[in-house]
């Protein structure tokens, strides 16, 4: 097996079409399906069903590319490995966040991370918490700040500190300095501004409603936190963040809600068995003494 028949082979099956594949690859419908033919050839078996209008992988190629791909992943792994350098004066670290972290967490510690260690490469992307645990799993990512709770047994998780979520108004808001916990009565009868349903944070504070029989009024829903966020600190609204996200910002104050909403724990997720790389421990380090 050589690596480029893998990676052929994937872009057939994810295309079920060789020309569509071919363009990907940006090589030639016949080079392609060449390639393919003597993989099949050498292992002695049909790797496509080519039959049908679009090509499907048989039961057999379904067996192969999963271990092929498996052999991939460890082969990306054993050249990350051979590359580390273990002075931090050069390697890579691939990290995927959250979007609440995003607001109030990853800025400043990104920053801090490049002023000690420059030579680092880093690649951020912000995601839910599901594509975190699954890009993980896959190699495509080194380490995701999330929440403890996963759901994939390959993952493992790393408790970092408590995130507390409560009500978030500007110095606009009727209520700007009180001190006194928030009631649910009082709750129910706030104008909020809050994330959209595809965000986790906004499930969390969904539950809680139900939990307790509240029926919030929702004037405003978004899916971009610095919109809320802008929009609470200069008009009338609120909105329920963790509290941390006010905690830095001018014109906005935060009030207790009591009950109070659950608490959830932020961890630090990584493939289970993955090769640790010399900027993966030292970003561990970092913010695993950040608060």
């Amino acid at each position: 097996m050589m690596l480029r028949h893998v990676r052929y082979l994937t872009a057939v099956a994810e295309h079920g079409n060789f020309t569509r594949a071919a363009e990907e690859l940006f090589i030639s419908q016949p080079t392609l399906s060449q390639q393919i033919k003597q993989l099949e050839k050498s292992l002695q078996v049909q790797l496509l069903d080519r039959s049908g209008r679009t090509v499907r992988l048989t039961d057999a190629g379904e067996a192969y590319l999963h271990y092929a791909k498996l052999a991939v992943r460890n082969l990306d792994a054993g050249e990350r490995a051979v590359h580390d350098v273990k002075d931090l004066s050069r390697g890579s670290l691939r990290l995927a966040m959250t979007p609440t972290f995003t607001a109030y967490l990853i800025g400043p510690l990104l920053e801090r991370f490049n002023a000690l260690h420059p030579g680092i490469t880093l690649t951020v992307q912000e995601m839910a918490q599901d594509r975190i645990e699954a890009a993980l799993a896959e190699d495509r990512l080194d380490l995701g700040i999330a929440f403890s709770g996963v759901r994939s047994v390959e993952i493992d998780s790393q408790a970092l500190f408590v995130e507390t979520l409560c009500l978030v108004m500007g110095t606009r808001h009727p209520r700007a300095g009180r001190t006194e916990a928030m009631t649910l009565k009082e709750l129910g009868q706030e104008d909020l501004v809050l994330l959209s349903r595809d965000f986790a944070t906004r499930g969390h504070i969904d539950r809680y409603c139900q939990e307790h029989g509240i029926a919030p009024h929702i004037a405003i829903e978004a899916n971009s936190i610095s919109a809320i966020v802008e929009t609470v600190r200069r008009g009338r609204l609120a909105t329920i963040l963790p509290e941390a996200i006010a905690r830095d910002r001018d014109g906005l104050e935060t009030i207790a809600i009591s009950p109070e909403i659950p608490s959830r724990t932020a961890a630090l997720l990584r493939r289970r068995g993955a090769y640790v790389n010399a900027a993966s421990l030292a970003f561990t380090d970092l913010i695993a003494h950040w608060n």
